[in-house]
Parts: structure tokens; sequence; C-alpha cells
């Protein structure tokens, strides 16, 4: 039985503008009512040592609002369902005929196919049978094993045998098993609404692992079912070549190899027919479908910012963060956060396996957010962890709850700083902006993505939060030509600009990654399934797909070690670049801070002239991994004694923290480290990592 929370909600998007609306969804195991409060958010740090979680009250632009708790459900297993039943007249025969490739045998049935009463099962030892309701007609003799394609196939007939056949489509070798049985037996009653559901039984509670490929009935040898899953990759629509289309629910995997794939070619739009196969997994979940219970029409003069609905009853609560921003081409200040919804998501319930019960303990101390995603893994896990069956996540959505989406968060429980990551993290930045009084507007990826650099164009700079990792083509796009049209870039982060994943044209909150050749990756994917379905686009690492970070920013991910930080230190002495450090005493930058301890950590970025365009980059200041707390990441080492940039390994391992000006007058200024906006409210935000970003942001908002 899964435990679950008291109470927990979602919102249908991540960022609004005034005028739009915003819908909630709740779901509460307690007997009375709760109530939804608005709050702007300014810091979700809960250490103590700093600014705490800040959260000033908005009512003014809703109303707090009790409503009845009830609970909604959370249901996982993709499957496919034909629109329409099929029709049920048969006079002499019915054949079942369905190609499998089974990827995990579990403790209970799964069914691979079900129409009606009838259902081709899977058992745990691998054995293959045919059911009429709950009555089992027949069994295989051998088990099929997993990771290897059969066909299987049943025929009953009127007065004769029912026949299973099991053929191993690698060596062709054919199992047959033959019983007595009759049509009599099938109450035609039991058709009259069904569906055909693949992956699944007619009570959707049997979900298969494993892919599955060319589901085919045929009634008194006329085929009246007969799919291509190669058609339409990109739809959650699968056309029929006779039939009803086939409606897949809870996203499974398509564009992966099927039963015809010989490595001649790696990419699905070039031959459909090797990619004629869906993965479906009994733990896919990545929209939750929950009624929604209330909504916020954002008014006209409510700022734009980071704001949180908070849920409250009883002894619980949950806490919906989402990102208001300015009206179209209307900014209310020269300064534009960034906020990378995008990475968000994909790490959306990360199960850390480093996760320890001990870690509770300091979060209850803290009054840091309670739950952990390790802790509640049927709510979904993110494209950083695997299914059951062991294949990597590679879809992720909003449209859940996201238990590491929300203030007080902690990412690392056992870091001696505040350990947070992400969104949290993220708004070490935002409370430095409103400690200083900064004026700023926000902006999300969705906007980047949907409207181009035309989001950002009217802003006199974009600053980013500590790790803009994953970027859409078109999310990229608006930032080079923001840049290339005399926008000022603030790069804030480490690993930015890093893996290219793609938006699903029927529903863009849905999220693909395909991590594929090279990079730090949480998983592999397999050779020939590195093009995304969405898109048809090859995946990966974006310096695989020829746009590294250098190309943007002028400096790319190059070293990744423990959460732990360490300074910069000045280099630049240049009379041209005192601007930069005004103010600040002494070359030692960073030495402190709520993120690892220091301003450079966890992962670094460096320049490397090959990728950067040749571009006029100065370096400011750099961290060297002095303590050998880093390793060079894959795509920068070659054997085990040298690197890509020729270098030696240990002078590799840095962040290089850079400034330069393109030839059209857009200023770049790069830190090349994920734990640098952590020393920002360090000593009350009194210190020279604040100087010196304020001198940059001045210097920006002056131009």
């Amino acid at each position: 039985m899964y435990k679950d929370v008291l109470i927990a909600g979602y919102s249908d998007r991540l960022s609004v503008r005034p005028g739009e609306t915003i819908r909630f969804a709740v779901s509460s195991l307690a007997n009375t009512n709760y109530q939804a409060t608005l709050f702007r958010s300014i810091s979700s740090d809960p250490n103590p040592k700093g600014p705490g979680i800040v959260e000033l009250n908005a009512d003014e632009y809703f109303k707090p609002v009790e409503l009845p708790s009830r609970h909604q459900s959370i249901n996982p297993g993709s499957y496919g369902e034909t629109t329409k039943p099929l029709p049920t007249a048969f006079k002499n025969s019915i054949k079942l005929a369905i190609s499998v490739f089974p990827t995990r045998l579990t403790d209970h049935l799964q069914t691979i196919v079900s129409w009606g009463p009838l259902r081709i099962t899977l058992n745990d030892k691998g054995y293959v049978a045919f059911y009429c309701d709950d009555v089992k007609f027949i069994t295989s003799k051998e088990p099929i094993i997993s990771a290897k394609w059969y066909t299987i196939s049943i025929e009953i007939s009127k007065d004769q045998k029912t026949v299973l056949c099991i053929r191993d489509n690698l060596n062709g070798e054919e199992e047959q098993t033959h019983k007595e049985n009759s049509l009599h037996c099938i109450d035609l009653d039991e058709f009259e609404n069904a569906k055909i559901r693949v992956a699944t039984d007619q009570s959707k509670t049997e979900f298969f692992n494993g892919k599955i490929e060319a589901p085919q009935i045929k009634v008194d040898g006329k085929t009246i079912l007969k799919y291509d899953f190669s058609q339409q990759m990109p739809s959650f629509e699968v056309p029929a070549e006779i039939g009803p289309p086939l409606m897949l629910y809870n996203s499974p995997t398509r564009a992966v190899k099927g039963m015809n794939w010989d490595a001649s070619e790696f990419c699905w739009r070039h031959k459909a027919e090797h990619y004629a196969a869906i993965h479906f997994h009994e733990d896919d979940i990545y929209e939750f479908g929950w009624e929604y219970d209330f909504e916020l029409v954002v008014p006209a003069n409510m700022p734009s910012g980071a704001y949180v609905i908070r849920l409250t009853v009883d002894k619980g609560y949950d806490a919906i963060p989402f990102f208001v921003c300015a009206p179209k081409h209307k900014p209310s200040a020269k300064i534009c956060v960034l906020i990378s919804t995008f990475t968000y998501a994909i790490y959306g319930n990360h199960a850390r396996p480093d996760f320890e019960e001990s870690w509770l303990k300091r979060i209850e101390d803290w009054q840091a957010y309670p739950h952990n995603p390790a802790k509640f893994q049927h709510y979904g896990l993110s494209t950083y962890n695997n299914h059951s069956d062991g294949s990597g996540i590679c879809f992720a959505s909003h449209k859940r709850v996201l238990f590491n989406m929300r203030p007080g968060y902690q990412t690392f429980g056992y870091s001696e700083c505040s350990g947070l990551r992400h969104y949290p993290a993220d708004s070490h930045l935002l409370a430095w902006l409103e400690h200083k009084s900064i004026p700023y507007d926000v902006i999300t990826d969705n906007e980047l993505d949907t409207e181009g650099h035309e989001a950002i164009s009217a802003y006199a700079a974009v600053l980013t939060g500590s790790h803009p990792e994953y970027h859409t083509p078109q999310s990229l796009n608006a930032l080079k030509t923001y840049q290339n049209n005399c926008g000022n870039i603030a790069y804030l982060g480490g690993n930015g600009f890093y893996w290219k994943i793609a938006r699903n044209s029927e529903n863009p909150d849905l999220l693909e990654i395909r991590r594929s050749e090279d990079g730090i990756r949480a998983w592999a994917a397999e050779p020939g399934e590195y093009y995304n379905a969405f898109d048809g686009q090859y995946g990966g690492l974006w310096r695989r797909n020829g746009r590294p970070p250098q190309d943007l920013v002028g400096i790319g991910f190059a070293a990744q070690g423990n959460f732990v930080g360490m300074p910069f230190k000045r280099v630049c002495f240049d009379p041209k670049f005192d601007w930069v450090f005004d103010g600040i005493e002494g070359d030692i930058l960073g030495d402190f801070g709520f993120s690892g301890g220091g301003a450079a950590g966890f992962e670094l970025d460096r320049r490397d002239v090959k990728l950067d365009g040749g571009k006029n980059i100065v370096t400011l200041a750099q961290a060297h991994d002095d303590s050998d707390n880093f390793i060079l990441v894959p795509e920068e080492m070659l054997t085990h004694l040298t690197n890509i940039s020729g270098e030696p390994n240990q002078s590799t391992k840095r962040a290089d923290m850079v400034f330069f000006e393109n030839q059209n007058g857009g200023m770049v200024f790069a830190v090349g480290s994920i734990t640098f906006c952590g020393s920002l409210p360090w000593h009350n935000f009194d210190n020279n990592i604040s100087r010196l970003l304020e001198n940059v942001i001045t210097h920006f908002s002056d131009r």
C-alpha cells in the first residue's frame, strides 16, 4: 500500500501574464476544509542561518478561499485503447496476434492485450497464458525471456482446438500449444462496449512492461484491426491500418527500436518500419489529470515575480509555485530573470540514490519542506530516474505534484550548507534583487520557447538562475537572437544550456529528453534511440548538436563534484575591467556561501577556445580544483591520460568567470558555477560576491 501525503496540489501552468488564468488541482485526505492563500515568494531557503523562507501576503490579488477536501487518485501505467469498440459478430473463429519484447517480469500478471473478456497475459515466470474472464484456457509450454522479441498469436475456433502459438523472432523457432475449447463459452454481451486495450487489462490493473508491435485481430478470417505503430510518431493517437485509432494514455515511449531494427539506420524518420514499436511501463505517469478546484485570474496590477499558493489543512500543507510575467512588450523593469521551468520539470521528483532517512531530522529541525520523492515514488519520478524495468525515464511534465519544486525543499540533506538546488536555490538571486531594491521582472522558458526573443527584447539584461540546463531549439534561439540584438546576458550558474529537449506539439507541457552518446547522464539512451519522438530531431547534448554553451555564454560544462564550493580568485587586473571589482578588497571572492560553502562549486564551466567561435573573452576570475573534489565530464575526456583541451586534467577542472562583448554590442557576464548565487545572501547580502554582481548589473542597466 502506498504512503500518501495529507494534502498536495499542482497548477495547470507555471507562468502567467496579467489577464490570464491559472488553475489549481488539489488532493486532500483530511476530513475538514482546506485553505488556499497566495503569497509573493522572496526566499525559499529554510536555513536558520540565512534569510529563511520569506513570503509576502498577496491577499489583494487573490482572496483566500476555503474549500472542501477531496482525494484525487494517482493512476500510473501506460496503455493504448481503441477509440470505440470493435464489431463483435463472429461465427467460427477469433485470432489475436501481437509481437512483444518484455522488459520486466513482475509478481503479478501483466496483460499484453485485452478485448472484452479475452486477454493474453504474462506471469512472474515468463509463461504466456490466454484467459477468458478469470478462466485460464491455455498456457505456453515454455517461458519467454526478457529483452527478446516474440510474436504471440491465439486462435479460438468454434468446436475446434484453441491454439496458442509463440514464435521466437530471433531464430524463428515456434511453439504451439493446443487445447480443446469452444467459442460457445464466450458471452457476446461482454463485448458490447468492449474496446481493445494494449498493455493492460479491461480493469486497468495488469500493466505490461515492454515493447509491443503490430497488434492484429481477425474474425472469421477477416482482419478487423491492424496497427502500424510507426505512424504519426509524435502523436498520442495512433492511426489504424484497419479499425479505429488507438489512443495512448500516460505517455508510453515511442521512437524506440522495433523487431525489424538491424542497426542500418539510427533515425526513425528514415526507416519508420524499424521503429514500429511502443514501449509501455507500469509506472508511466506524467500528468495526473486531476480535476481543478479553483483558479486565479491574474490582476492587471499584480507585479511580476515568483508566487506560491499555500494549501493548509489540519497539520499538513503544500506550497505550489508559479511565476507572473509582465504584460507583453510592457516591462516594468530593465532587468529580467529567466526562470528555468524546463529544468525544474525535467528534474521534477528526482528520487536521489543517495537519499538517507537521516536527512529527515534536519528537515524537521529547520521546518523545511517535509516530503521527498524518494519516499513517495508513486507520484512519478524524474528523467534522472529509471522505470521499474530499468529503462530511462525520458518524459517530464509539471502537471503533477513535484515535491522538489517547493519552497524549503532540500536536495542535499547531508550538506553542511543549505543543500538547495533549482527553484529554492534560484530564490537566492530573487532575494538578493529584493534586498538591493533592484527592480526586476521574471520570464520563463515557456515564453522564450513560444514567443521567441520578443519575450525579452525590451530588457537591458537577462539574468539566469543557478542552473539553466535544459533548452529547446526555440528557447536557445531566443537567447541567441536577443544577444545578437545588443541584449546583455548574465549567466549566473553552471552546467547551463547543456541538454537539448523537445516539447510535444499536442501537449506542450510534456517534455522529452534523449540522453544520447555522451555527457554526465543518469541513464544512457539505447543506440538507435537518440532521435526525439516529438520532433524527430537528434537529441542529447547541445554540444553534440553543434551548439555548445560556449557559443552563447563563452564557457561550458567541464567538471562535476560533490555539493562543495570554493572561492574564485581574481586573475584580471586590466584597468578596463576595474569596474567589475569596484569596492572589493583583495583577490579572493566568495570563500563563503549557502550553497556548498563557496561561490564556485558542484558543477563548473570553463572557457574553450575551440568552441567559443573566436570571441574576445576576458577571464576575470578562476577557481581551481586544488582539493581534487571534481571529475572531468565525459565529453571532455579522451583517455585516462588525455582530454579534449590538451591541457593537464587538473587545470581543466576549474570555473572561469568571464566577460565579453560581441560584435553587435551585446555583453555577457558568466560565472561558471552552480553555487555562485548561494553566496549572494551571505552576511545579510553584504559581501564581495554581492558587490561584484551589483557592479555588473549596474553596468548592464546603464547601457
